[in-house]
């Protein structure tokens, strides 16, 4: 169909692709799924699918443009006493591109998460000597990762349908809570022994690899259920909640017993606080999210930056605060309650749950944080330094943790309506680490060196011991994950052809947008 005014194209594309080198080529790249248009001259100087469409390369170097529009402008705020080439906002830059990039390639070429080939890109760079940062950019690494955290929490909240909640509670609780608390022991117990780290250490570390992470869990669901897998008893809608409230309590604990290390006042009163912070963080966050609902006007044309605005400033506020008044389990907790009371109301007014325009920001803003969140983990992991008895131990103590999570979604999991092969399948899927492991791996590495700690030298060794474990959390779990599911979905989970839940094929075309154009 050509467009008379213009002399453009608008394709449609419904060809089939024979050749060996066409089907190589369509792994890359796939037609657009709407009518799209495109440049008279596109097709014939850059044909598909040798080349990605006109709509596909244009959203890839709209981003390549705003990364490097990101790096200007802080050149231009922060400015640096060495050379624009060999700047340290450059290399940061061009790390975070590039590792976008081998992402998006990573993805295509092996359908398992694009965040494993950032966080590998990361390692490289860091090892090759080809980004390095000193103080000042590491302090700006950390609070990006902030920032990440705020987008990860914010979409946990907005994900949270309180129907799914209200009819599987019980089985949300179960999924989201005890298999969680189960690998969190069992994580502390065997570092504890196996990494001698002090128990509090322990358990500050078993409270971040016990995360489950959506980013690689749900995509995967997602294209089994493309197929009619586990689409009839709402598998992948049961796992997003329980994932969302798994998320949300691994960042709570951590944060509580992460402030509660380096705090210097009352013992009684830092674990009086423990409690008291959560509930001031859900209080303080339904509230804010309440408010969303009414303030804007939900007829104002605005509504829907104003509204994401006051959800994505509410939780940078809520973090940042939080942090600084020594209360930092309040503040992950105020961002996932508002974005789930937020949601809540929303969804009376007429957005769904999971397809109204604020989540489409959320999901968008994620896709420039995705890159930046794994490319700076990875690039704080130098392989010379790294003591190969706590990769060895902590490699046995993340399979132990793996297995005893599988065992016990299997003994946990009663009463929620899944046959033995359902429970089995679920736990594989709960194998994989990602983003809250990325978010956190770092904290306490951060807080020492930034000098608010004891100043005790044995701090920083338990400190990269647990950046270490988190980085080999995700490289180990995240392909297991993305591979148990894609191998044993279709053997384990029932397929119904026909029937379709309406949350799923929403949740799908917004989660499959999540982690790439």
């Amino acid at each position: 169909m050509t467009n008379i005014t213009t002399g453009a194209n608008y394709q449609t594309p419904q060809k089939s692709y024979d050749k060996w080198w066409q089907k190589f080529c369509l792994r890359c790249h796939q037609e657009d799924q709407t009518p799209s248009w495109e440049p008279a001259w596109w097709g014939r100087v850059f044909p598909f699918p040798i080349f990605s469409t006109y709509r596909q390369s244009a959203q890839q170097l709209l981003i390549i443009m705003f990364f490097l529009l990101s790096w200007g402008i802080l050149y231009a705020e922060i400015g640096e006493p060495v050379s624009l080439i060999n700047g340290e906002i450059l290399s940061m830059t061009l790390l975070v591109i590039v590792a976008y990039l081998i992402g998006w390639l990573w993805l295509k070429m092996t359908t398992l998460p694009a965040l494993i080939g950032m966080l590998l890109t990361g390692i490289i760079f860091q090892n090759a000597g080809l980004v390095h940062m000193t103080d000042n950019y590491r302090k700006l690494n950390q609070e990006l990762r902030k920032v990440a955290l705020v987008i990860i929490l914010t979409r946990a909240g907005l994900g949270l349908d309180a129907k799914v909640l209200r009819r599987h509670y019980a089985a949300v609780l179960q999924l989201g809570l005890l298999p969680w608390l189960v690998e969190c022991l069992c994580i502390a117990i065997t570092t504890r022994y196996l990494l001698a780290l002090p128990w509090i250490w322990a358990f500050l570390l078993g409270s971040m690899i016990a995360s489950v992470s959506p980013a690689v869990v749900v995509p995967c669901l997602f294209r089994l259920k493309d197929e009619g897998y586990g689409v009839a008893k709402g598998i992948p809608t049961l796992l997003l909640a329980a994932a969302a409230i798994d998320d949300s309590v691994s960042v709570a604990v951590f944060s509580i017993i992460l402030n509660a290390m380096f705090s210097t006042g009352s013992v009684t009163w830092n674990i009086i606080k423990g409690p008291l912070s959560i509930v001031a963080g859900v209080l303080l966050g339904s509230l804010w999210g309440a408010m969303t609902s009414v303030i804007p006007e939900k007829g104002d044309i605005y509504v829907v930056p104003l509204r994401f605005l006051a959800l994505f400033l509410g939780g940078l506020f809520s973090l940042f605060i939080s942090s600084l008044i020594g209360w930092s389990g309040s503040g992950p907790l105020a961002i996932v309650s508002s974005g789930f009371i937020a949601a809540y109301f929303w969804e009376k007014q007429g957005w769904p749950v999971n397809k109204n325009p604020v989540s489409n920001i959320f999901r968008i803003l994620w896709i420039f944080f995705e890159p930046i969140l794994f490319a700076f983990t990875g690039a704080q992991i130098t392989i010379s330094d790294l003591n190969p008895e706590v990769v060895a131990m902590g490699a046995v103590c993340l399979i132990i943790g793996l297995v005893l999570r599988i065992i016990s979604t299997l003994l946990v999991s009663f009463g929620c309506g899944l046959n033995i092969t359902e429970k089995l399948f679920i736990g594989l899927a709960w194998m994989a680490k990602a983003t809250v492991q990325a978010a956190l791996g770092p904290a306490a590495l951060d807080i020492i060196n930034s000098g608010n700690s004891s100043g005790n030298p044995e701090e920083l060794v338990y400190a990269e011991a647990l950046l270490t474990v988190s980085v080999l959390s995700v490289v180990i779990s995240a392909p297991m994950g993305a591979i148990f599911i894609a191998l044993t979905g279709p053997r384990l989970l029932s397929k119904d052809e026909t029937t379709r839940s309406s949350d799923e094929e929403n949740g799908h075309q917004t989660e499959m947008s999540s982690i790439h154009f």
